[in-house]
């Protein structure tokens, strides 16, 4: 079988592949490719069997990630929590995995990674799981009253209440004011978990590239910003992608008064699910914080395969004593920091 390699952000036929496939995600969209190769200078790219002059019937993306830290490798997608081979069903995901095994040995890239939602059966040998996590999604079909009933009385349920009687305000958009907000609670929040901040021009670009696929919600108590989350959509699907609070508000509830209403948002435009992330496994608080929203949860793998035996990265860098270290600095390094390291995660 033919492999062809294309550009998505040149190609249109990409843009329309994503549109009509049933396992296309916001992670596939031109915007989310984009916002990767503006803001840390990745290089997208996707194979198909589809010849050029007639519509894709199926393709594989992936993102060239160089590093002089990490190793060249090829990632499927850099910071998304999934993306799913767009097969025809015809078994192209076997011929795809062939070319990049080759394209592996001969360019002596670091690893090939693929992040898919149901396994990857079918790929060929040499797949190896490299990452397990848990994905949390909720059913937004029901009515209110019964998703409002299935989530936790304490966490959820009083602290939402708590939120009324706190008369906390609620907007939400994609203005340089929200971002402003919405990236001071960033730092405010990867600060206290001792982990560098994603660069603000990463958000950003997120807000130009995805356009009307995206929103920032803040919840204001007595006119200030104590919680935000930020949302993608595609299609009937909304993902949780970041959330971030200040933790002296904690007790007027804004994070469960903004995950109720994107839970309101989602019944009154039609959405089906929200998909509430990858989280790891040995993360026992966030799974119970989101086990208690009324979510289902199941396991997802990532799979690598290596042309040799992965030389350990430097590992430094990602040590809990080097981001604490970083947690001390001002905002502006401390941002800059994360600037500088994120683009070698991928």
């Amino acid at each position: 079988m033919n492999i062809h390699i294309i550009n998505p952000l040149s190609d249109p036929r990409w843009d329309d592949l994503v549109d009509r496939h049933p396992e296309a995600s916001v992670f596939h969209q031109r915007g989310w490719l984009e916002a990767l190769a503006r803001t840390y200078g990745y290089k997208p790219l996707a194979l198909t069997t589809s010849a050029a002059g007639g519509p894709l019937s199926d393709g594989m993306v992936l993102c060239k990630v160089s590093s002089w830290i990490t190793g060249t490798r090829l990632v499927s997608l850099p910071f998304a929590d999934h993306c799913e081979p767009l097969s025809s069903g015809q078994g192209e995901a076997a011929d795809f995995m062939g070319r990049l095994r080759k394209e592996c040995d001969r360019q002596r890239w670091r690893y090939v990674e693929l992040r898919p939602l149901s396994g990857a059966p079918g790929m060929g040998d040499g797949l190896r799981p490299s990452g397990s996590y848990w994905t949390h999604e909720l059913d937004t079909r029901p009515n209110l009253e019964v998703i409002f009933q299935a989530l936790h009385k304490n966490s959820f349920q009083r602290k939402i209440r708590r939120a009324d009687r706190e008369r906390l305000s609620y907007e939400k958009g994609t203005s340089e004011l929200l971002l402003d907000d919405f990236y001071r609670l960033v730092l405010v929040t990867r600060r206290r978990h001792h982990l560098l901040p994603q660069p603000r021009t990463w958000f950003r670009n997120l807000l130009e590239c995805l356009r009307d696929k995206i929103q920032i919600a803040v919840a204001r108590k007595d006119g200030v910003a104590v919680g935000a989350i930020l949302t993608l959509r595609h299609r009937s699907t909304i993902v949780y992608k970041y959330g971030c609070s200040d933790k002296r508000y904690h007790n007027a509830g804004a994070m469960p008064f903004l995950f109720w209403k994107l839970v309101e948002e989602a019944k009154a435009t039609g959405a089906e699910k929200i998909d509430f992330g990858r989280t790891d496994l040995d993360n026992e608080g966030l799974i119970r914080f989101k086990d208690r929203l009324g979510t289902s949860r199941k396991m997802i793998t990532y799979y690598r395969y290596s042309c040799e035996k992965e030389q350990k990265a430097v590992a430094g860098w990602r040590s809990r004593g080097f981001h604490g270290f970083c947690s001390l600095l001002p905002d502006t390094l401390f941002s800059t920091a994360g600037g500088v390291l994120y683009r070698h995660i991928g």
